[in-house]
């Protein structure tokens, strides 16, 4: 596996666990600080700035801490070019199962997502 692959690899799992954990202070390193939050699945835009988006999940309580099986996964890894990527990934929190679209800028020598355009459906009641 190259070094950009999977140094981006590595910071969705530092994703995945900040999302698993509500670890606000987790997420913001993976963040950058001027990165947007974005979904319409509802049928109306939501659009965050991190300043709204990290105590928003510092204050739900943690699938762990429900103990939720974790369901994550990374589909793909695109590049743009040397500091430009997209990755394409799974995660559920709850009843919400997710696919995220994460733009990822590589500055200051660390990769960092600077957008976050996802999709989610309700699972079914079993």
């Amino acid at each position: 596996m190259d070094q950009p692959f999977s140094e981006i690899a590595e910071t969705l799992g530092r994703y995945f666990d900040g999302l698993h954990h509500s670890d606000a202070a987790e997420l913001g390193r993976v963040f950058h600080e001027q990165a947007i939050y974005a979904c319409a699945s509802e049928g109306r835009l939501t659009h965050l700035t991190m300043d709204a988006y990290l105590p928003m999940v510092a204050g739900r309580p943690s699938s762990a801490s429900r103990g939720e099986e974790r369901r994550d996964r990374i589909l793909s890894i695109e590049f743009a070019g040397p500091v430009t990527a997209l990755a394409r990934v799974e995660c559920a929190i709850g009843e919400k199962r997710f696919t995220d679209l994460l733009s990822f800028v590589r500055l200051d020598g660390q990769w960092r997502i600077i957008a976050k355009v996802f999709h989610f459906d309700i699972a079914a009641s079993s």
